[in-house]
């Protein structure tokens, strides 16, 4: 049938054969005054795209068509849309719908709206399933396609939709800037880009990572100084210094989090962006009570905060780390099956759209 009535992605079919990709149709959803159609380019490959279709984070909806960090030019745009136009490039992230009613939406927190739509393995109020950026077109209300400044390649940008924001929005929300002492945890395809930021915005950066053989990437990448915190007793000569620690690791759970919270300033975070399959280790009161630091953690970020992060990348030239791969089924499933074991560096990119989807 084709579009605009199906969109053409590589899905999967079974969380048992979770690197199998084939492609298929599947109908999005219907057509409102406030959507937009995007003809996609590129799109990142990202750590929640493993989880779910692994089965980490539990069952998804299947059929599936992950991947929510996304690039294209819209080709359609509702009655209603005044957001974006025909021919714009926009970029889409991980959530394509809120009801921008709410109070929690009103204050600026639409992602954290109660009825949001992530872009896949959601479910809209009418039964419609959303599907992801692994595919030839996304369909996402309008106040979730932001514009691409001119200047940023769409492979590059594209791992900001979800990596960027997911690191930006907490380091904003924490008022990170000069005399602010940061450190990084975890030098992936999210912490490289959280020590791009701190660094940006004039923080005091520090890496922090079990790999020693990262440390000139952290270096050149904006860390001030390398921690390696598999060394015995790492922690003992940084207690109490950091005002905010932003953990982008995957493997929280096989930390001594009681380690960790000792390096907290008085009235410091512990700040999770990253989210394991597993629970976070057992902490007692006592262990994180003598420094009286804070444990939160945040979901993606505003329309005000993307359109923010966007304009410093731009003005400042900064760029992701990338590497791009071909969207075929060879690729996606070299693609997420090198993200699972942590061989990228330091993000993949999608691309060759046009020739996957004629």
């Amino acid at each position: 049938m084709g579009y605009p009535d199906t969109f053409e992605g590589f899905m999967i079919t079974s969380q048992e054969q979770w690197s199998k990709f084939t492609k298929k149709e599947f109908k999005p959803k219907p057509f409102g005054d406030h959507d937009v159609d995007v003809k996609i380019e590129a799109c990142g490959v990202c750590g929640s795209d493993v989880h779910t279709i692994t089965g980490g984070w539990g069952k998804c909806n299947l059929p599936i068509c992950v991947g929510h960090e996304i690039v294209g030019h819209v080709v359609k745009a509702g009655p209603k849309v005044t957001l974006a136009k025909v021919g714009d490039r926009v970029g889409v992230g991980a959530q394509v719908w809120a009801c921008l009613k709410c109070e929690v939406c009103k204050k600026d927190n639409e992602n954290y709206c109660p009825h949001l739509v992530h872009t896949y393995n959601s479910t809209y109020a009418d039964g419609s399933e959303s599907q992801g950026g692994y595919a030839s077109h996304i369909r996402a209300h309008e106040h979730f396609t932001f514009p691409i400044p001119e200047k940023l390649d769409s492979a590059i940008a594209a791992p900001l939709l979800c990596a960027g924001i997911t690191v930006w929005s907490p380091l904003v929300r924490a008022k990170i800037g000069p005399g602010k002492k940061v450190a990084i945890l975890g030098i992936g395809g999210l912490g490289h880009l959280a020590l791009i930021f701190s660094r940006a915005l004039g923080a005091e950066t520090y890496a922090l990572s079990h790999s020693p053989h990262k440390r000139d990437d952290a270096l050149q990448l904006g860390a001030g100084e390398f921690v390696v915190t598999g060394e015995p007793n790492w922690s003992k000569e940084y207690e109490m210094k950091f005002d905010f620690i932003l953990n982008t690791a995957d493997m929280t759970h096989t930390f001594d989090l009681k380690e960790y919270m000792r390096t907290l300033a008085v009235d410091g975070t512990f700040h999770n962006v990253g989210m394991p399959d597993e629970p976070l280790p057992e902490l007692r009161v006592q262990d994180f009570m003598f420094n009286g630091p804070n444990i939160s953690a945040s979901h993606l970020g505003s329309r005000r905060e993307i359109l923010a992060m966007l304009d410093l990348v731009a003005k400042q030239n900064l760029k992701t780390w990338i590497e791009t791969i071909d969207i075929i089924e060879k690729g996606c499933k070299e693609a997420v099956e090198r993200v699972k074991a942590g061989k990228v560096h330091y993000r993949f990119t999608l691309v060759g759209y046009d020739k996957a989807f004629a």
